[in-house]
């Protein structure tokens, strides 16, 4: 595989997190409190729709994209690594496209799911 084939050299690809799809916000407390014995990590609330265990694992309260959940992928450069993508024949979903108060893409989500994941792409912090 050379440099232009392999997305981790490219734009730095890495996994950001796990995402689990809960049935409720009780579950979504139970599966983070599991993950934080299990690893110790810590109980976040970053958006009103999930719950995180440190930064490995979002919990979605009452569901979320993906029939069994998503995987969410940092990049350091995501306007390239979308074109590579797209080239490659995956489609972004426009509509899941979050943006910077700046205009900049910051999460987007690929209409196609992978063994019932939904697969998002996210820049790194």
């Amino acid at each position: 595989m050379s440099d232009v084939d392999d997305p981790v050299k490219l734009f730095g690809l890495r996994i950001a997190h796990i995402g689990i799809n809960a049935k409720d916000e009780k579950d979504a407390e139970q599966i983070v409190s599991q993950f934080q014995t299990l690893m110790g990590l810590q109980r976040e609330v970053v958006a009103p729709v999930s719950i995180f265990a440190g930064t490995l694992v979002e919990v979605m309260k009452g569901g979320g994209r993906g029939e069994r959940g998503h995987i969410g992928f940092h990049v350091d450069d995501i306007q390239a690594a979308e074109k590579w993508f797209s080239a490659r024949g995956f489609e972004l979903d426009e509509q899941s496209r979050k943006k910077n108060p700046d205009g900049s893409t910051f999460l987007v989500y690929f209409k196609q799911q992978i063994a019932g994941f939904a697969i998002h792409l996210t820049v790194a912090d």
